[in-house]
């Protein structure tokens, strides 16, 4: 019920965003604000005469915008301003924010009441009908959700007279704006436990006061974290930890200083020195003026490690949500329909099961750990990239569907006292599920996973093996809760001939993940090697049907070395196929997967020259083999305002296909700190660093991200 609510309520929402929309006015509602498009003339509208506009949004109780740097989550209000010829619009002055803790996590917002306004240049006179403004504004509104919305303004200002309906508004609003103070000296001096701020010329009613800082540069320091602070004959002292997901390394640090007396912020601007640790911002150190080769890796802190592993256990649980891991935990599903009643039985499944996964997690982790410290270039999901492996999956899910549908069971391929093992030790069968799970999970990158795993493979061994544990028993952890529950047998429906039924249809998943993994394969080798893989894969049920039908014949041994001959004779011709990695551009061309007209090719080179022609550029990090990056290709990355929107700030797009080995781009996604695919990176000329998008991308955050484009 409280779904259908919520369900109802962002309907809603978006029905009072289509008729604004349809209707535009001074005011927008929604159940969560009342936004208005207000003025401020006191002297009338003339030619060097002050104007002001501004956006006033009323909150309702809890819920929150966001300042022009939202913190650790959030997006800030984007105005777009219609005026006409003669007018030119200054930028935002952003009241001083408040802090908005969630969780383990620090934003920077609005509650309340707040009004944004802008500075208005009048050079040429209006007509005589008066002044017509029209803004178009997105805002990102929270509380226990987060819902973005939008507005179209209109409001006509006339010009004979002074306009000032709301001047105790702006006046109010000019008061919480920070300034700044020509007598305030402010200096941050960089170290591997954070920044050294240093500030002194502060009134003197703010000393001995409490102080937070606000940084105008989001991705820098650890907005969450406890600031060391204390006053030393009127000098203001504090060392504030960097982020463990720092994104940054500017050599100057603007932002907001504010006091615990209430009085009115101020504006700071601290020159940085020293050298930046290695962190996820470059993957050296630098300098506050410049790059400088890095000589050590950065300790692991207690803080960085706890971060890392909450955020890969969140993303170990959310990988359960995704589709390439749903074929196998079918079997696991239908294991627990099977025992509804044992308790121990389940209880034992579960430890053993959770066993398979982590362990697996941590085998996979030292094999990518052990190959990229001899010098390989490669990344999680890497064992997708051999078309050998595709093959042998595509074998074995092909293999399990028919164990579903009843065409064979263990004990026509093994002797008996090896097909009742699975019965006498359901445990083994369990653990065994927990490391396919897992062989077919790892291509995949849900939410949260990126980051832990970017960090875990910068880390020394012990840290990082401790990350990919978690990632395991994060994704086997409702499992493991579930087989500990003893209610959850009065849960499942009783057993019965459906479970028959059931376990067939189990079978339709598996060969739609074969049809998947065929993609991947053709996406890696060509349309020759699908071909040959499913002839070889028709000859092995062929051969299953054989082995099934010629029990109990006289002849049974010579049909089933007939069948095993034919099988290993079509494999064998299959093989060199699979050598095969010509495919290149034309494949991928004609599969959809690069568009000429609007998608080109990922390379350094590319990039950089679209920087120095002043071009934003995005990269799309994808690979055929990730369920997550065809899902974003086919929804956000098509949507047409998308596209429109990038084709408006003239966007490079570029697309860094990942399907088979690519030591380049496997050298950029370690420079971004990640691992794996999804990873959207948004570049703008003479920015040090791009914006990360994230993994699971919306058509509302690729249009606000390209909204910020200069």
């Amino acid at each position: 019920m409280r779904a259908v609510r919520w369900g109802a309520w962002l309907g809603f929402s978006l029905v009072l965003g289509v008729a604004a929309q349809a209707a535009p006015s001074a005011v927008v509602k929604t159940p969560q604000v009342r936004a208005e498009l207000v003025a401020h003339a006191p002297q009338g509208v003339a030619p060097g005469r002050p104007l002001w506009l501004g956006l006033r949004i009323e909150h309702q109780p809890h819920w929150h915008t966001y300042w022009k740097n939202p913190g650790d989550s959030g997006l800030p209000t984007t105005l777009n301003w219609t005026l006409p010829t003669g007018f030119e619009v200054g930028p935002i002055s952003w009241p001083t924010p408040q802090a908005l803790p969630v969780g383990p996590l620090m934003n920077y917002g609005y509650e309340g009441t707040v009004l944004l306004s802008v500075p208005v240049t009048v050079t040429r006179a209006p007509g005589d009908d008066g002044l017509k403004v029209g803004l178009q504004a997105q805002w990102l509104v929270c509380k226990e959700v987060c819902i973005p919305e939008e507005g179209e303004f209109t409001l006509s200002v006339p010009i004979s007279a002074a306009y000032a309906p709301h001047a105790a508004g702006f006046e109010a609003a000019w008061a919480r704006t920070p300034q700044p103070n020509a007598q305030i000296a402010a200096s941050g001096q960089i170290s591997p436990e954070g920044i050294r701020l240093r500030v002194e010329g502060l009134h003197p009613s703010w000393v001995s006061q409490s102080l937070r800082f606000f940084p105008d540069t989001p991705g820098v320091i650890d907005n969450a974290a406890r600031v060391q602070a204390r006053w030393e004959q009127g000098v203001w002292q504090a060392l504030i930890p960097l982020s463990a997901q720092r994104t940054d390394s500017p050599a100057r640090l603007p932002g907001v200083l504010v006091a615990s007396n209430g009085t009115p912020g101020v504006q700071v601007d601290m020159a940085l020195s020293g050298t930046w640790p290695i962190g996820p911002a470059t993957g050296v150190s630098q300098s506050a003026a410049g790059a400088a080769p890095a000589t050590a890796a950065a300790p692991v802190s207690t803080a960085q490690l706890a971060m890392a592993l909450a955020l890969a256990l969140l993303g170990g649980l959310l990988l359960n949500l995704m589709p390439c891991v749903f074929p196998v935990l079918s079997l696991k599903i239908l294991s627990f329909s099977q025992h509804p009643a044992q308790r121990q039985v389940l209880l034992a499944q579960g430890v053993a099961y959770t066993g398979g996964v982590v362990v697996s997690f941590l085998v996979l982790a030292g094999i990518l750990l052990g190959l990229r410290s001899a010098g390989e270039q490669i990344g999680w999901g890497f064992q997708l990239q051999s078309p050998w492996v595709v093959a042998a999956l595509c074998l074995l899910f092909t293999v399990l569907g028919l164990n579903l549908v009843g065409l064979f069971e263990v004990g026509m391929w093994v002797p008996s006292s090896w097909a009742g093992a699975q019965a006498r030790h359901p445990t083994v069968d369990a653990a065994l599920t927990g490391v396919l799970a897992v062989a077919v999970a790892s291509p995949c990158t849900a939410p949260f996973m990126g980051a832990s795993i970017g960090w875990a493979l910068t880390w020394p061994t012990g840290p990082a093996l401790l990350v990919f544990a978690a990632l395991g028993l994060g994704m086997a952890l409702p499992y493991l809760l579930a087989s500990a529950w003893p209610a959850l047998g009065r849960w499942l429906p009783r057993p019965g001939a459906w479970m028959v039924r059931f376990k067939q249809f189990m079978a339709f998943p598996m060969w739609a993940t074969v049809v998947w993994l065929l993609w991947v394969l053709g996406q890696q080798t060509g349309i020759g090697a699908v071909a040959a893989v499913l002839s070889a894969l028709l000859i092995t049920a062929w051969l299953t049907w054989v082995w099934h039908h010629s029990r109990g014949s006289a002849r049974a041994g010579i049909w089933r070395l007939a069948a095993v001959a034919v099988w290993a004779a079509v494999w064998w011709w299959a093989a060199p196929s699979l050598q095969d990695h010509s495919a290149g551009e034309t494949g991928r061309l004609a599969s959809g997967e690069v568009a000429p007209s609007t998608w080109q090719p990922w390379s350094s080179e590319r990039v950089q020259e679209a920087l120095s022609q002043g071009r934003p550029v995005f990269v799309d990090f994808t690979a055929a083999w990730c369920v997550t990056c065809q899902y974003n290709k086919r929804t956000a990355l098509a949507d047409s305002q998308v596209l429109a929107d990038f084709a408006a700030k003239r966007t490079v797009l570029l697309r860094a296909d990942w399907t088979r080995r690519d030591a380049a781009i496997t050298a950029e996604l370690t420079r971004l700190q990640r691992s794996g695919v999804p990873v959207y990176a948004l570049m703008t000329p003479g920015s040090a660093s791009p914006l990360l998008l994230s993994e699971i991308l919306t058509v509302s955050e690729l249009r606000a991200a390209i909204a910020r484009l200069p």
